[in-house]
């Protein structure tokens, strides 16, 4: 059984949200708003703002940086909430952009950044960010968004790894949305073919799905590129990141999934250099089970179509998004987190979700044959759980 549109959208609306304050760790303090926290004060009609005197200059990139680690993913590197992520909550992240200052005072701004916006994906950040970060992003989006309507950093430059990427402009206009990406290919001319090839298979998955006419599915969780620097340490690295530029580390040859279960090993591809998208493509592929059970085959599919979007192909949690999300999601190969793990808790972590953290509740989505095929996946090609047939 598939998620329908209705019900993936209600799920991946829960798990968008704590990416705002997880996505990348804390920049200052650590650990999410404590519980208590006070809730948000009333928001009442917008009154007539003050100009909006621009940040100094410390202050203003402070609060790009805090904007950039945070905010973006659903307001968009520019303000205009122009992301996936916006696609899927209702209501919309707010559109900075098109906002002039006098319609949305400062106060309330702050107000909204620290105790958050009952009834949207907007979290409060009290405890994670200081109230100098606070005030200092807020003063930048005002500025640079709803005052200057700029254009926040540039992404593709050559300090982070984009030399010449003019090179690749055939592919801009489904970046910027200017062509719908389904558009049929007899319709599009030969450089927009070329343009389309290269952004289906190396640009839409940091550029999103850009502009449709037919929507369609609503989410496709399977990236098709990934991130250049980032680098997993844990198994297969050539330059943990706490050591210099150009010391090298020895690469295992291969790297088995569940262990505990003596599953075939499976080859590492080798990576060009110290920084690869391949370290998540390794956790990407699922592990391969010899004469696997229906149930098993039925588990495999839920869990690659709807678990390893955070858990990864290979049930680590290091994949792309599960690096990302703090506390990290549950590394089912491990000894040391499936340590008493038995049949009936993970019933209930999959069916009623575990607070504080990023796993929603799956009851409203998969039926109780789902659940079961799930656990009997996870105990065969992860990790063996006491109760389930054949552990």
């Amino acid at each position: 059984m598939s998620p329908g549109t209705s019900d993936c959208r209600r799920v991946l609306g829960r798990l968008l949200v704590p990416f705002l304050a997880a996505a990348l760790g804390v920049l200052s303090g650590c650990g999410e708003a404590p519980a208590s926290a006070p809730p948000a004060p009333a928001v009442h009609a917008p009154v007539a703002a003050a100009p909006v005197a621009p940040p100094a200059g410390d202050a203003l990139e402070l609060g790009r940086k805090i904007y950039n680690y945070r905010c973006y993913f659903c307001h968009g590197y520019s303000g205009d909430a122009r992301t996936l992520a916006a696609t899927y909550l209702e209501p919309r992240p707010r559109d900075f952009s098109s906002t002039p200052p006098q319609a949305l005072p400062r106060e309330l701004m702050l107000a909204v950044t620290t105790h958050g916006k009952a009834g949207t994906a907007m979290k409060g950040f009290q405890g994670i960010l200081t109230p100098r970060e606070i005030e200092a992003v807020t003063d930048f989006v005002r500025d640079e968004f709803m005052a200057r309507r700029a254009e926040n950093t540039r992404y593709h430059t050559r300090e982070n790894g984009w030399p010449d990427h003019e090179r690749n402009q055939v592919a801009f206009p489904f970046a910027r949305g200017d062509i719908a990406i389904d558009t049929p290919w007899e319709q599009l001319t030969q450089d927009q073919q070329r343009g389309k090839r290269l952004f289906l298979s190396a640009c839409i998955t940091c550029h999103d799905h850009g502009r449709v006419q037919n929507p369609g599915t609503p989410w496709e969780s399977r990236p098709v590129s990934f991130p250049r620097d980032a680098y997993c340490t844990s198994c297969h690295t050539d330059t943990p990141r706490s050591e210099p530029q150009g010391v090298d580390h020895p690469r295992p040859a291969t790297h088995t999934f569940a262990q505990a279960n003596g599953s075939v090993p499976v080859r590492l591809p080798q990576a060009a250099g110290p920084r690869v998208g391949s370290a998540y493509l390794v956790h990407d592929k699922p592990p391969v089970i010899a004469n696997a059970t229906a149930l098993e085959k039925k588990g495999e599919h839920l869990f690659q179509k709807n678990c390893a979007f955070c858990h990864a192909g290979d049930g680590t949690s290091k994949g792309w998004i599960g690096s990302f999300l703090e506390p990290h999601p549950r590394d089912l190969t491990s000894r040391v987190e499936m340590r008493g793990m038995t049949r009936e808790h993970l019933h209930k972590s999959i069916a009623e979700g575990l607070p504080g953290t990023s796993m929603p509740a799956w009851k409203e989505v998969l039926a109780e044959g789902d659940i079961d095929a799930l656990i009997a996946y996870i105990s065969r090609a992860f990790h063996p759980i006491p109760g389930v047939r054949g552990s």
